[in-house]
């Protein structure tokens, strides 16, 4: 997407149609109608997209500013309609100048410029603050919680997420979420993000693990937009269905197909994909389907019985690695098995605690269950005693112990300053035993 000046858009734009090349263009309006090069906070606008003009001039600039002019009045038009719930033609009259001052960006969708007639395809986006006051209360949008977004794309038989950055998940990224009643929430595609928000990571229903990511990224619930991109051969037509999934138990809200002629209009299909999941996920939100999962609410406890069956197999490793004679009928009695926190900033930190944990006199096993490399990780621990006599035990191996709500959060203590060495006192005298 290119920002460019309204001199050089005519320019430019003609062309781009002599040379039979399309182009997308927005042009962004700063303060008092002025026009700048630079992008704006897209959640700062409303957008109406797909106006259609077709307006003649006395020359193709004047043309082009006779089309934006009546994009600006039908967007507006629609935009209240919108909003508002009622007829477009009940929108308020404002002047062009009035309209100037409450639209931030032309989008230009497609265009044909002739000498004295412009054709078009064009996108408004207006300022989301100086348009409320036409709109008044009636503006106001109920909005969903926030909703982490995890976008997953396939090629054949190839999933991929954030594990590698890929045209889905830039699709994502150029979307304009201003007027959108869906509160996106799109993770970085940086550490740890990758390592967090995987393919794999979408498929597992399990809620102690889900309620940290969704603390961490600021979410209370999760959506995942996915495609699947079939290629009639190289080069050819591109057919990507596209199905929405919420939640960790991937609810499936509905699904959509869309092709395109050739492999080049990929990103064409990708926006056109984002554009109708957007709705897919409003009518979903209507429809009170986009509810947050109570069960992943945030707790600083976590309930063991919850993750009984989230690492079942891993339990199962443990007790076949500990024969069960190894402790007698008192002893058994007073085992527990307990969920602890352990703060890892990097990956020899998880490994140098678990070996630490694991040499606690009374432990029998310490499995790392969720890793979280930089925050906070879940260790399972089975110990013989009572979670008092654990939290004594991990303080005298070295560890600082916070206790919580039925679980303990451990650190590395900061190592003790090391003594000078002190030097030998020296001798009296100087002189041998002859002397």
């Amino acid at each position: 997407m290119f920002f460019l000046r309204r001199p050089v858009i005519a320019t430019l734009t003609i062309l781009a149609l002599l040379a039979g090349a399309g182009s997308l263009v927005l042009a962004q309006r700063g303060e008092g109608g002025s026009e700048t090069g630079v992008s704006t906070d897209s959640s700062s606008n409303f957008e109406v997209t797909g106006i259609t003009v077709d307006v003649t001039g006395e020359d193709a600039f004047d043309a082009q500013r006779k089309g934006w002019e009546e994009a600006q009045r039908q967007g507006w038009r629609m935009l209240y309609a919108r909003m508002t719930g009622g007829s477009a033609s009940g929108a308020p009259a404002l002047s062009d100048s009035a309209l100037d001052g409450i639209v931030s960006g032309i989008i230009i969708e497609e265009e044909q410029i002739g000498p004295t007639r412009y054709v078009a395809r064009l996108g408004v986006m207006f300022d989301r603050a100086r348009v409320s006051q036409y709109l008044g209360s009636r503006g106001q949008v109920s909005r969903s919680p926030p909703l982490l977004t995890v976008p997953v794309m396939w090629i054949g038989n190839t999933p991929q997420s954030f594990e590698e950055r890929n045209a889905w998940m830039r699709a994502w990224v150029r979307f304009r979420t201003g007027d959108s009643s869906i509160d996106y929430v799109r993770a970085a595609a940086t550490n740890p993000t990758p390592l967090l928000l995987t393919v794999g990571q979408t498929q597992r229903p399990g809620r102690g693990w889900w309620r940290f990511l969704l603390d961490s990224y600021g979410a209370a619930d999760v959506i995942i937009p996915v495609v699947h991109l079939r290629y009639s051969y190289p080069g050819g037509p591109v057919t990507g269905t596209f199905i929405g999934y919420h939640g960790p138990d991937r609810r499936k809200l509905g699904q959509f197909s869309l092709r395109v002629r050739n492999a080049d209009s990929l990103d064409r299909l990708l926006d056109a994909g984002v554009q109708r999941m957007d709705q897919l996920f409003r009518q979903a939100l209507a429809d009170g389907r986009l509810t947050p999962d109570p069960s992943l609410q945030f707790e600083f406890g976590i309930d063991e019985e919850e993750l009984e069956d989230e690492f079942e197999e891993m339990e199962a490793s443990i007790a076949d690695r500990t024969p069960p004679e190894a402790v007698n009928d008192e002893q058994a009695t007073a085992t527990g098995r307990y969920t602890i926190q352990v703060a890892t900033p990097n990956a020899d930190a998880v490994r140098s605690s678990e070996a630490a944990v694991r040499g606690t006199p009374g432990v029998r096993a310490a499995t790392t269950s969720s890793l979280a490399i930089g925050g906070l990780s879940l260790m399972e621990v089975t110990y013989i005693g009572d979670l008092d006599a654990l939290a004594s035990a991990l303080a005298a191996r070295g560890f600082q112990v916070q206790r919580g709500a039925g679980t303990l959060r451990i650190s590395r203590a900061a190592p003790p300053p090391q003594p000078t060495p002190q030097q030998p006192p020296a001798q009296e005298g100087g002189g041998s035993e002859d002397e």
